[in-house]
């Protein structure tokens, strides 16, 4: 028995061994989650999204980012900063110096006693007055009050038509300043026959406004029927709206006849040198004159262009057509002596100054 019990012993561990590989557990353990494969690293407690701008200093900002953060900004940006308004808004009236009493500009303090105690004119401290005088006479000549003469001739022409030759003049002139000149002015018509009648005025003009010069003084005709009358002017002429030059005037007879001519032309400008020129005339009477052929009412009235090329500014050769009639007992008058009262023409002439 002795020699049987270390054998048993053996036996009864073998068979403790082999229970051991194959007798399953009572209650198997609980299962634990899948794997971590961040197991072993050090990751901190997820509780919102990272925030890029973790471990930054970054200030206090409730709204979006301020573009402007972190600048010296003034309350609100104005445009006339650092500019002296006048005491006005900015919608208030402009500081333009128009003149003294304009309301829209400043009040200026007045001149000191000082600024008006010396001599009216500066110069005349250094220079003596008698000598300065003498010195601003010339520039008051030189500059706006010159004496200059002018001779224009308007129309130097040659008519055809109707089975008729006849040339016309139509010339003037002047002298003087800007505001008092002398006028003289001369115009009339003839045959190549040798016979012409017209007329010649002398005038004095003054200039009323920047356009408009009045002017007065005698007209005498010349007829060469033995009828030379003369007449008192009185007259205006200068630059109408639309660049329309007009000289218009009465006249006022010896004998007490009272008529009236009215002319008005314009440039109308093709080219710098090819110029088209409409041209208008009109008479008028009080009163008949048979002696002069002319009944009371519209008398006449003339009617033509001309074209004309400027050689030169002040030589320019023209061609052109002109319409006339009588009108009224004038017509009547000229039918009574023979004539036709109504004329188309073609012309051919010559317009100039110097």
């Amino acid at each position: 028995m002795s020699a049987l019990a270390p054998l048993l012993l053996v036996a009864g561990a073998a068979a403790a061994q082999d229970h051991s590989h194959h007798a399953a557990p009572a209650r198997p353990p609980a299962q634990a989650p899948a794997a971590d494969p961040h197991a072993g690293h050090a990751v901190p407690a997820p509780t919102q999204t990272a925030d890029p701008h973790a471990g930054h200093t970054m200030p206090a900002s409730s709204p979006a980012s301020d573009p402007h953060a972190g600048h010296a900004m003034p309350a609100q940006s104005d445009p006339h900063a650092g500019h002296d308004m006048g005491g006005h808004s900015v919608g208030g009236p402009p500081d333009v110096p128009t003149s003294a009493d304009d309301e829209g500009r400043p009040r200026q303090p007045p001149l000191p006693p000082a600024a008006l105690s010396g001599p009216a004119h500066a110069a005349d401290a250094i220079w003596g007055a008698d000598r300065m005088a003498r010195a601003r006479d010339v520039l008051k000549r030189e500059n706006g009050d010159m004496r200059a003469t002018a001779v224009i001739i308007d129309r130097l022409e040659a008519g055809f038509g109707d089975g008729e030759e006849s040339w016309t003049w139509d010339v003037a002139g002047w002298t003087g300043g800007d505001i008092n000149r002398f006028w003289w002015k001369s115009e009339g018509e003839g045959d190549f026959d040798g016979e012409a009648e017209g007329e010649v005025q002398a005038l004095y003009s003054r200039a009323i406004s920047p356009f408009w010069d009045v002017q007065a003084g005698v007209r005498q005709d010349f007829r060469g029927d033995g009828e030379d009358p003369t007449h008192l002017v009185l007259g205006l002429q200068g630059l109408a709206p639309y660049w329309w030059e007009v000289d218009a005037a009465a006249f006022l007879s010896t004998e007490g006849d009272l008529t009236a001519r009215v002319e008005a032309e314009y440039d109308q400008r093709i080219t710098q040198r090819l110029i088209l020129q409409p041209r208008l005339e009109v008479e008028a009477s009080a009163s008949d004159v048979p002696e002069l052929g002319l009944g009371s009412g519209f008398t006449h009235v003339e009617a033509g262009v001309r074209l004309r090329y400027e050689i030169a500014k002040e030589f320019a050769p023209y061609v052109g057509v002109e319409w006339s009639r009588e009108l009224g007992d004038t017509a009547d008058f000229t039918r009574a002596a023979g004539g036709e009262p109504e004329h188309t023409r073609f012309v051919i002439g010559l317009k100039a100054w110097f």
